[in-house]
């Protein structure tokens, strides 16, 4: 994908709603989403109601309507927890948490090409030992309040400026984070901002908050 001069070289990282009904409709409000450019991946993460994963049948119908999109905006696809998903659908890659499959075990399901990112919560420990291990990125948070997802930590923002310092491994910071806050995050070193919410229930519209966040990146990047 072509970037805009204007577009920094930090960017957004959407993780989808934890439902889409209408996975079709929703492809077509994602590629005007990514429009703007400024994002480097989509994390598809859908939760049934009782917030376990969604059945899979539900996965590989959405997998199946917004790989097309990734592709053609030059956006990564991502899939949450399930590394066997993940190699089906023909994703770029997977995202683990703590509980999900271990790293090494998603890696040699995807091979070496494929991208694997790994939750560390406010742990550098983690961190350290997923990025040692190979991890192509980890995610520290959450640094704000959330409603998307239940956040059992809180990780301070200078986190994220210890782990620029520390390691070439890049971080995304996640958890409660708008165009009006991700301020500090950028600033402290943070390579990708995660946003959900702030995306698809932005008040002006999906487009209108990538657009603000890619404001947000040039002003403090």
């Amino acid at each position: 994908m072509q970037v805009p001069d204007q577009i920094p070289e930090k960017r957004l990282y959407l993780i989808t709603p934890s439902r889409i009904v209408d996975p079709d409709a929703f492809a077509r409000i994602l590629d005007d989403a990514l429009s703007p450019g400024g994002v480097v991946a989509i994390q598809l993460r859908l939760k049934a109601d009782n917030g376990a994963a969604a059945p899979a049948t539900d996965i590989r119908r959405a997998a199946s309507a917004l790989i097309p999109v990734c592709r053609a905006r030059g956006v990564a696809f991502i899939l949450n927890d399930d590394p066997r998903l993940a190699r089906e659908t023909g994703a770029d890659g997977v995202h683990v948490g703590q509980s999900d499959a271990p790293y090494r075990e998603a890696r040699a399901i995807l091979g070496e090409d494929a991208t694997v990112g790994v939750t560390c919560h406010a742990s550098k420990h983690l961190a350290m030992e997923a990025g040692e291990a190979g991890a192509d990125y980890v995610a520290f948070g959450a640094f704000f309040a959330t409603s998307t997802k239940d956040a059992q930590t809180r990780a301070p923002i200078d986190l994220i400026a210890d782990w620029a310092t520390a390691t070439t491994v890049p971080c995304v910071a996640i958890g409660g984070i708008t165009p009006e806050n991700c301020g500090p995050l950028i600033e402290a070193g943070a390579d990708f901002l995660a946003a959900s919410a702030a995306v698809w229930a932005g008040p002006d519209g999906p487009r209108a908050a990538v657009e603000a966040f890619n404001q947000a990146f040039v002003r403090h990047g």
